[in-house]
């Protein structure tokens, strides 16, 4: 098994290309994060119902999961720089467009569409950026280079819906997505700087030349080939999906146990959220800076998702309860790393978009289905069963992918 670690005495400075690279992952992620966490909560100011603040929730992340097998199949037939930088620029347009258009009509339905169109280019810069970085940091540590692009998601993710919520205390709505229209080009205006400040050559997609005739089917073909005759691959998936089980419960049920069981108050829960925050970027920046095996960075923060899954299903107290969700969430995006890690080297280079675009959608199908199991079960038992439950059901899964990695993986 090759190690992580194999380059661990190149120099990691943080140049200008590679300050601009993650400054515009993190503009657009900010973005991104402050249209997600304006739907449900516009929505529900204006209707006053639950119900269609969850339906308006649902229908503009829908696009974002069933789009990913398409925007990465688009990945090995564009080339990934161009698709990035084109779905920010659109998404600014999207923004502006459909702010003008709600001022000058009314409804908040224009913001519920402009959310699922961008979510759908959110998708598309994603995969850009996936297939990128392997060639734009081919010389430094992959492990690192990752933990780093993760912090700046994460950052990203953390104050868009902070920045969202104080804009929202002063201005309309309206005025909050032509702000995000422009966090959009400022996101492209550092991929700008990246592309001049950068001398690293980018691969053309061998089907990106004209003479290139091919199937619309033929690249899901190939992904599912992939996914089915990769040694290695479909393990992954396997322990992914385990992952994402406790994710999703953990998540689903986080503020019953908190505000519920445990008896605390929403300003308790808020602060369990932000401490979940602050223990993964920190956790990140641990594996940027310390040089770890592959196997040992997936074994620890598979095995702490695990033991933190069973704590939050046992506790009794908010410490423990909180002890056990800081374990999930913190070493989730680490987990994220080591299996972002290991997908690029099993997957071919001129295969990566379209097959991690099938993956990726394969992955995320665990997290509805724990929020279902959650909605269906939590209300005839203890949620706490429940995540006990399927704790144990992502132990299983973790058994069942070292055996099929034994069984598939090809020799060292």
């Amino acid at each position: 098994m090759p190690r992580v670690a194999q380059h661990a005495s190149l120099p990691y400075p943080m140049r200008t290309d590679h300050l601009a690279f993650f400054s515009s992952l993190f503009l657009s992620r900010l973005a991104d994060q402050v249209l997600l966490f304006l739907v449900p909560l516009v929505v529900f100011h204006t209707t006053q119902s639950a119900a269609w603040s969850g339906m308006a929730f649902f229908a503009e992340t829908l696009p974002r999961y069933v789009s990913f097998p398409v925007c990465g199949a688009l990945c090995d037939r564009i080339a990934p720089l161009r698709l990035l930088r084109s779905s920010q620029r659109l998404r600014a347009v999207v923004c502006l467009v459909g702010a003008v258009v709600a001022a000058l009509t009314g409804g908040v339905v224009w913001l519920v569409l402009l959310s699922a169109v961008c979510g759908v280019l959110t998708t598309q810069g994603l995969m850009a950026r996936e297939v990128m970085l392997p060639q734009v940091f081919r010389d430094d540590r992959m492990d690192r280079v990752l933990a780093h692009a993760q912090i700046a998601d994460q950052l990203g993710m953390v104050l868009g819906p902070m920045l969202a919520a104080l804009a929202l205390e002063w201005l309309r709505w309206e005025w909050v997505v032509v702000a995000t229209a422009a966090f959009f080009l400022a996101a492209d205006g550092a991929m700008q700087v990246w592309r001049s400040a950068s001398a690293v050559p980018l691969r053309e997609p061998p089907t990106a030349q004209p003479s290139h005739s091919m199937h619309w089917l033929q690249p899901y073909s190939t992904a599912w080939q992939h996914v089915l005759r990769l040694p290695g691959l479909a393990p992954l998936i396997v322990l992914t999906s385990g992952v994402n089980l406790v994710i999703g419960v953990t998540l689903a049920t986080s503020a019953a146990m908190v505000t519920g069981l445990l008896h605390q108050s929403a300003h308790v829960y808020a602060l369990l959220q932000t401490a979940g925050a602050v223990a993964t970027v920190a956790i990140l920046i641990w594996v940027a800076r310390k040089a770890m095996a592959l196997r040992s960075l997936g074994l620890l923060s598979y095995t702490c998702i695990v033991v933190g899954g069973l704590v939050t299903a046992v506790s009794s107290s908010l410490w423990v309860y909180a002890a056990g969700f800081l374990a999930v969430v913190g070493f989730d995006k680490m987990f994220s790393v080591y299996i972002r890690v290991r997908r690029q080297m099993v997957i071919p280079a001129a295969d990566l978009g379209k097959t991690t675009g099938l993956v990726v959608l394969l992955n995320n199908l665990s997290q509805p289905v724990a929020g279902l199991l959650v909605g269906l079960f939590a209300g005839r038992v203890d949620a706490r069963h429940v995540i006990l439950v399927l704790a144990f059901g992502m132990g299983i899964f973790g058994v069942l992918g070292l055996i099929l990695g034994k069984a598939r993986s090809p020799r060292a």
